[in-house]
């Protein structure tokens, strides 16, 4: 496999999952919040990432939601798949199964468990090399600090030149736009779409480094979709201004409340009944969530009006 015949680009916000007040998953409330995200203009839509409690999930849960979004999404926008795990055996079977089921695309972080258990460079590219095998669509490598994993630009040129389908890279570590830039200039043609993430609390710095695409919250992808848009058609004044009256609201997302911010906000919009979070992880603090809303009421993002 090489290049897309359409590269993905723009804004691809990673979908909560909601859970009832006594902590199943609310599946009914899963696929308003996909409905949702399609009218807030997304160019696609990520599941069972780390902002969708992945980590919270069972294996059956995991296996139900991949079905019931890719099914209830039915090709109004492409869907990524996070399928990263330690092991690859399980890596290629999420890999098919998504794939299986109409994904545009898998998301992989490095292998690694805990603080010190690492793959070395050999095994990491043979994880990818027999996802992109089981899979046979584009793969997303998520470079972030949670991992533990520091690749480097030389490093992740080498991943893309030995997996074919990893063509996409989601850089969320410090100093992304230097990071972005170094890929972009390094790998040329095998760097196909270079995106930031965390919740977009760099994009101006990123797009001038040549992000073409953010993977950000579902809180607010309505507001930050302009300034994508406004960047790539040449009108970077307009896309600074438009940041700059969002980035309040992404800076305490990304500081103060984490994956909990996007639940907050459909729970006050009444997309979903509630924002419970599955223990050890606790609910933030009403103050918290006060200020959160007060911000979020000062730029009026679709997700508080939509369910109205």
């Amino acid at each position: 496999m090489t290049m897309t015949t359409r590269p993905y680009t723009g804004i691809w916000p990673v979908a909560p999952t909601p859970f009832n007040p006594d902590g199943s998953l609310d599946l009914e409330g899963m696929k308003r919040v996909l409905d949702l995200m399609i009218e807030q203009g997304v160019d696609g839509i990520c599941i069972l990432a780390n902002f969708s409690e992945q980590f919270l999930l069972s294996d059956d849960e995991r296996e139900t939601l991949t079905r019931l979004c890719l099914a209830h999404v039915s090709g109004r926008v492409p869907v990524i798949v996070t399928v990263s795990h330690f092991a690859t055996h399980i890596v290629e079977a999420r890999a098919r199964f998504a794939a299986s089921l109409g994904a545009a695309m898998l998301m992989m972080m490095p292998p690694y468990h805990g603080v010190s258990l690492r793959a070395d460079e050999t095994s990491m590219i043979e994880h990818f090399q027999r996802a992109g095998d089981a899979g046979g669509i584009p793969i997303m490598l998520q470079d972030a600090p949670i991992s533990g994993v520091q690749l480097t630009v030389a490093q992740i040129i080498t991943l893309a030149r030995a997996v074919p389908q990893l063509r996409y890279f989601k850089i969320e570590t410090q100093q992304t736009a230097a990071k972005l830039r170094g890929l972009i200039a390094a790998g040329g043609d095998l760097i196909e779409g270079p995106f930031d993430g965390e919740e977009a609390i760099t994009l101006m710095a990123d797009l001038d480094a040549g992000a073409t695409g953010s993977m950000t919250s579902a809180m607010i992808p309505d507001l930050i979709r302009p300034v994508i848009v406004d960047f790539r058609e040449g009108r970077r004044e307009v896309a600074k201004a438009g940041y700059a009256r969002v980035l309040p609201a992404i800076n305490f997302e990304n500081r103060q409340c984490g994956w909990r911010s996007a639940k907050i906000a459909m729970k006050h919009g009444g997309v979903i009944k509630s924002d419970f979070v599955r223990h050890p992880t606790k609910a933030v603090h009403p103050a918290t969530e006060a200020e959160l809303m007060e911000l979020l009421r000062e730029i009026d993002p679709l997700v508080l009006r939509w369910a109205r």
